[in-house]
């Protein structure tokens, strides 16, 4: 009787075990997902002030002729 009941409790705490770690590998992803997400936004905006920026270059270029 001893041994079947210690299987079910060694059972039952691996399953637990997975379960807390699955919840930190979920919330991790979470948290990855918001850095790529920021990341891109930085990206984006210093393409776009470096697009800005060429075109203002472009123009200075043109008056200077």
């Amino acid at each position: 009787m001893f041994w079947p009941m210690l299987a079910i409790a060694l059972g039952f705490l691996g399953i637990a075990v997975l379960g807390v770690l699955g919840i930190k590998v979920f919330v991790e992803a979470q948290r990855l997902g918001r850095q790529v997400a920021d990341t891109t936004a930085r990206i984006s905006r210093a393409a776009e002030d470096l697009e800005r920026a060429a075109g203002d270059l472009a123009r200075t270029g043109e008056s200077l002729r």
